[in-house]
């Protein structure tokens, strides 16, 4: 028998053009510290430290005594799709009916759908920048062209309606961004949707990816959908799902909702790839949203979180520490640091600071680097509070080393 010996060169261009995940290379790094017996801290996560709701577990146990074992429609139960369609409704100010929704394995699945569905080779898709980690990946899965628009500290990493025009070019097919954002926890305003929307009344043919999976997990009131507004709801695709709000990572159930032509495209594609998710964590999502007590509780829970981490986080000399409005990470300017050594620690990148802290503080944090903003660190409070105290005292030991 031949066998074929390792050569990444005989590998695609498209998976070797891609670059591993940052968190998910981190949590790996902080899993092979724990077999040697080293207790880590994991503050690299980007899941909710808390248990499924009992009415969701019991509802999916329903469902495998009630024999729901079958495939699914690809797009997911006609129910489920009603259920999310009157929730987007209700409280997001989004008209779809259930034709409009498609359910998928995960919202990463509904994000890299949408794009497989309306990204040509060359187009480019603007990312406002900090942004989720697979973002500029999965534009390059699709054969197009990532243009990374920064934020600033100073305005929460947001960046200005002058500066998504000026990205704007030929080229441009779509804008994604997230909201609350992962990793720095921002969230746009109102006003500040309305601003972007008027910049792109004048580009018919430039779509928006709206990501609102932490739309559950903010501190303040207020949240609005791009596709509320009237100029942009036949162009916004809405992704969310239920792995944050009601902790359900696991379960792998999100949704995206967009005009029907888009969805059937992107229902075409999934028929091709997973067709339908679990049949039975559709039938628990069912009834997530007659019941947000727990989700409430959850976001006071990180609330009170995020209090204590930005609190002794700002105690640390040097570090640029901004509040984050929601999701459950918080993400500080670390650059102070650059230069600076410890022994046969040269810091010169977020990415050697992750490392040293990890190795010296027993911390696992993910470096800025992975989400464009190269002077930080993401560090999720999804953590007891006692994990949280101890972490931030044990990275403040070994910042102080670094001379």
């Amino acid at each position: 028998m031949t066998t074929v010996t390792q050569n990444f060169s005989l590998l695609s261009d498209r998976i070797n053009s891609l670059s591993e995940s940052q968190t998910i290379s981190m949590a790996k790094k902080a899993r092979e510290l724990g077999a040697k017996g080293i207790k880590v801290i994991n503050l690299s996560f980007g899941e909710p430290d808390f248990q499924t709701p009992q009415f969701i577990k019991d509802a999916a146990k329903k469902a495998i005594d009630d024999g729901y074992s079958f495939y699914t429609p690809v797009s997911g139960y006609p129910e489920l799709r009603s259920v999310i369609a009157e929730k987007l409704q209700r409280e997001n100010n989004l008209n779809w009916k259930a034709e409009n929704i498609v359910v998928s394995t995960g919202a990463k699945q509904s994000l890299a759908n949408a794009l497989l569905c309306l990204i040509n080779p060359g187009d480019e898709v603007i990312i406002f920048s900090p942004y989720w980690v697979s973002y500029s990946e999965m534009v390059k899965l699709a054969e197009g062209v990532p243009v990374l628009v920064h934020g600033s500290l100073e305005n929460d990493f947001k960046p200005s309606a002058k500066q998504l025009e000026d990205a704007i070019t030929s080229k441009t097919k779509m804008v994604m961004y997230s909201s609350p954002c992962n990793p720095t926890g921002a969230i746009f305003s109102k006003a500040e949707l309305e601003s972007f929307a008027k910049v792109l009344e004048g580009h018919e043919n430039i779509f928006v990816m709206a990501d609102e999976m932490y739309e559950y997990i903010r501190f303040e009131d207020d949240f609005y959908s791009m596709g509320s507004i009237e100029s942009m709801r036949e162009r916004t695709i809405t992704v969310n799902g239920y792995s944050k709000g009601f902790a359900m990572t696991g379960w792998r159930v999100g949704y995206m909702a967009a005009a029907k032509w888009i969805a059937d495209a992107c229902d075409k594609i999934q028929g091709q790839v997973t067709s339908g998710t679990c049949s039975i964590a559709q039938r628990a999502a069912m009834v997530a949203y007659t019941n947000l007590e727990p989700t409430k509780e959850m976001s006071k829970a990180f609330l009170r979180r995020r209090e204590l981490i930005v609190g002794m986080l700002r105690e640390i000399p040097g570090l640029k520490v901004p509040s984050p409005q929601g999701a459950f990470y918080v993400f500080p300017d670390v650059s102070f640091y650059f230069g600076k050594s410890y022994g046969d620690y040269k810091i010169n990148t977020a990415d050697d600071l992750a490392m040293y802290i990890l190795n010296e503080a027993h911390v696992s944090t993910v470096t800025g680097e992975a989400f464009g903003a190269d002077n930080c660190l993401r560090i999720s409070f999804a953590a007891s509070d006692e994990n949280l105290t101890l972490a931030c005292d044990n990275i403040k030991k070994v910042l102080a080393r670094l001379v």
